[in-house]
């Protein structure tokens, strides 16, 4: 998680010490016990309390603008405001609605993409993935064939399964620079990947990679090979995707 300084900009001077809770406490280690909560389900419990108390100042602007970086797309964020009218109010789900507007209908993906940056949206491939990819290519090399790429997810995007063919040697390398994303090879269980992790898939084994519920970005590293292709084949449907946890 970023490490968080909105308490020292604004109260530094006036109130230190609370400052220091805000910005050391809450989110240096409430909100960093990821291992405990993820940041996408911490969002949906701190803007359900904010719209319960009826706060609509920056506060619940921020934490809205927080809950779409960590991943709660904006048909979550309509239903779960729906759901929350009956229990806390139909004023406070219109307030809420008219600073929801303004976050999601004006979407910036460029925040996205890890110190690579996002790229541009993958429309050469697009027929191959369900959901918005991007594109970045990073380094390529001809005549070993050899190419590094930044590959980024919008939440719950993935690629259809597919294999890298080879003669010999071949397969992909992916390193994960963002976000939380899901691979699986045929015939085993998904792995869950983080920020750091590192996959190697062989070259003649099918899989599909893609992002959990919230934006997701690794480099795709070619291994050269003799005799290489790639072969897409069938989508990863909705029912398969949503049995991941």
């Amino acid at each position: 998680m970023v490490k968080q300084t909105a308490g020292r900009d604004r109260l530094g001077n006036l109130a230190p010490k609370f400052a220091e809770l805000n910005d050391d406490v809450l989110f240096g280690e409430v909100w960093s016990r990821e291992d405990k909560l993820s940041l996408r389900d911490r969002s949906m419990i701190t803007v359900t309390a904010l719209i319960a108390k009826g706060v609509f100042d920056s506060s619940l602007k921020s934490h809205l603008m927080t809950a779409k970086k960590n991943g709660i797309t904006k048909e979550e964020m309509v239903e779960m405001i729906t759901h929350l009218a009956f229990y806390c109010g139909w004023p406070n789900a219109w307030a809420v609605f008219n600073m929801l507007g303004e976050i999601y209908n004006n979407e910036d993906v460029s925040g996205h993409g890890g110190i690579f940056g996002i790229g541009e949206p993958n429309t050469a491939y697009s027929k191959y993935f369900i959901g918005q990819s991007y594109l970045k290519l990073l380094a390529r090399i001809e005549e070993a064939k050899i190419s590094i790429s930044n590959v980024t997810f919008e939440p719950k995007c993935r690629n259809n399964w597919h294999i890298h063919h080879a003669k010999s040697g071949g397969g992909q390398i992916l390193i994960c620079v963002e976000g939380e994303g899901w691979y699986q090879e045929e015939g085993k269980e998904p792995l869950k990947l983080h920020k750091g992790d590192v996959v190697t898939i062989p070259a003649n084994v099918k899989h599909w990679h893609g992002a959990a519920n919230c934006w997701f970005s690794h480099l795709a590293v070619e291994v050269p090979g003799e005799e290489t292709s790639n072969e897409w084949c069938e989508p990863v449907s909705d029912e398969e995707y949503e049995k991941l946890r």
